[in-house]
């Protein structure tokens, strides 16, 4: 057990276990330190000096995000020296900032503006030399704007720590010094795998998602073109954040009333096409157990992770369920069996993904996602994205009736929903895993592979066999589980991943939240609970129980697995090394 530490911030006591910093220390007296560089678990260099405090008896002041409280130590936040010192350093940050606040994507929602009204600061107080740089928008994922950018090196740690991916850093030195890939060349040219967590760790507008806002407001005018929407499992748990809506709102009636106000619209449930990943899955890998294909399998529906295979273990593709993602289902379904169905040509349907994830943009553009020269999905949109066309509509989120879903696509079990959260994929599997193999297994809850864990593990007995699973978020997560397997220090048969910390609930294209919240509360598991609830409300929560899958089958796809569902459902992948 850790010593505890008394101490007092502006003459309140507080006590801490040993080793807390200062920063984290004030925050349990109900007193909010500003930083701009420090991230909880990922970032915390003390670079930015906008955190620094006095400690009384001692002179010069100390940056709080770093500094360890002591036995008996006074601290004060708010005297005139600390204050003019922050004031100075945001208008030093500013003095090379592209004020741009108007039309910048973070306008109001930006921990630097923020900073800047709360100290009265005058932004032309240092004025010199601005460096310009050229935007870089070279993938369909992420943009960069270093224009914007404060030298916070958040996104840097994001990229290199957490996701070990390594596609940015700090270049060149002095005042030259910025954050770029090596030589300077495009985010495009890189391993760059473009989850977006550099996105929601960047306290401004330096980086953003590549916006497909006006592609779907074309299409919507177009009257040739019969638009669809389809939304993710956690878009419904976290667009209400983007009106102002306590974290952990559940939206979904709402949501869907408000795309269907932005035109002449159709919304379906993408938890049905979870559902359907997860019977072509379940199948997938006992049929893989049965005729000794390569074990363990990993899943394949989140498409940052299947980049990051393709770039760093190409050796692992044939390890890779061939299933497609939900989305890339759900618009093979809407360009096949709907159209056949309602006798509408491919290429005048115009599907719309509501995606929690950036990588998903570069999925909907893949070679292997096009049947007959038509993609599966027309564009994929972030949840910010869609929040901001529903502002753009003049559309009043937070009084809005609650709609429901479209037939024949609106029916989804709680397996399905669950699929936002990191474990929910496994968990959903496991299910209809089950149930196949012993054929009355009623097992509905597997609590192990649950909460927000970068790794858990679990073991299963099912039909009379022991079955090791693994699961694992972030992308260097995903990397030490990969390297126990190669080493044979594990051995497992089922292996789920999440390119984002905590899986689709944080993804890179959910809504930015501010420091108070990312440093001091449980974001992950707060979003996360929102599909729980869900699933345990819901009278299905096995994915194979789902009335519309059943007709899937029956009318179009006839079994899970076999030759007319592998054509439609199933891809390949390649390398990238």
């Amino acid at each position: 057990m850790k010593k505890m530490i008394n101490l007092k911030i502006n003459n309140i006591p507080v006590c801490v276990p040993e080793g807390t910093t200062i920063l984290q220390a004030a925050k349990k007296a109900n007193i909010e330190i500003p930083s701009l560089c420090y991230l909880r678990d990922i970032n915390c260099i003390g670079s930015c000096r906008v955190c620094v405090v006095e400690l009384k008896g001692r002179r010069g002041l100390v940056a709080s995000c770093v500094y360890p409280v002591e036995e008996g130590m006074e601290v004060l936040t708010n005297t005139p020296t600390v204050r003019a010192s922050r004031k100075t350093t945001i208008e030093l940050i500013l003095s090379t900032h592209h004020k741009k606040c108007l039309s910048c994507v973070r306008g109001n929602n930006c921990e630097l503006q923020k900073l800047s009204y709360d100290y009265g600061i005058d932004e032309d107080r240092f004025k010199g030399d601005e460096p310009i740089y050229e935007i870089d928008d070279s993938t369909p994922c992420v943009v960069r704007d270093n224009n914007k950018c404060i030298n916070c090196l958040r996104c840097v740690s994001t990229c290199n720590k957490v996701q070990t991916v390594g596609a940015i850093g700090q270049i060149r030195r002095g005042f030259d010094v910025h954050v770029g890939s090596p030589f300077d060349i495009g985010l495009g040219a890189t391993s760059c795998v473009g989850c977006g967590q550099c996105i929601v760790s960047c306290p401004v507008g330096a980086i953003y998602e590549h916006s497909n806002i006006d592609d779907v407001w074309k299409a919507i005018s177009d009257p040739s073109k019969r638009v669809v929407f389809f939304t993710a499992p956690s878009i419904a748990a976290t667009l209400g954040e983007c009106f102002g809506m306590p974290v952990g709102t559940n939206v979904e009636g709402k949501m869907v009333t408000a795309i269907k106000m932005l035109g002449d619209t159709e919304v379906f449930n993408m938890n049905l096409t979870a559902d359907l990943t997860i019977v072509e899955e379940a199948n997938e890998l006992i049929e893989r157990i049965k005729s000794n294909q390569p074990l363990p399998m990993f899943t394949s529906c989140c498409p940052g992770w299947i980049r990051f295979v393709e770039h760093n273990y190409p050796e692992l593709i044939g390890n890779l369920s061939t299933c497609k993602s939900p989305q890339q289902m759900f618009g093979a379904v809407l360009k096949s069996y709907y159209c056949q169905k309602n006798n509408i040509d491919p290429k005048d349907l115009y599907v719309v993904s509501v995606i929690p994830c950036t990588a998903k943009k570069f999925e909907t553009s893949r070679e292997e996602m096009f049947n007959r020269e038509i993609p599966d999905v027309d564009v994929a949109i972030t949840t910010r994205e869609l929040s901001r066309m529903i502002k753009g509509a003049g559309i009043s989120f937070k009084d809005l009736p609650d709609g429901e879903f479209d037939n024949p696509f609106s029916e989804a079990t709680g397996a399905g929903a669950i699929f936002g959260a990191t474990g929910g994929v496994m968990e959903a599997a496991l299910r209809t895993a089950a149930n196949i193999l012993d054929g009355t297994n009623e097992k509905v809850e597997f609590m192990d592979v649950r909460g927000t864990e970068g790794i858990k593990e679990a073991t299963y007995k099912i039909a009379g066999n022991e079955i090791d699973v693994a699961v694992c978020s972030g992308l260097g997560n995903a990397r030490k589980v990969i390297d126990m397997i190669k080493s044979g220090e594990k051995k497992y048969l089922f292996v789920e991943v999440m390119a984002c910390p905590g899986g689709c609930v944080n993804g890179g294209g959910q809504p930015v939240q501010s420091d108070s919240v990312r440093n001091y509360s449980e974001l992950k598991a707060k979003r996360a609970s929102v599909l729980y609830t869900s699933d345990k409300e819901n009278e299905l929560r096995k994915s194979h129980e789902n009335p519309t899958i059943k007709m899937l089958y029956d009318e179009y796809f006839e079994n899970p697995g076999k030759a007319k569902a592998h054509s439609l459902l199933h891809t390949t992948y390649v390398s990238r090394k």
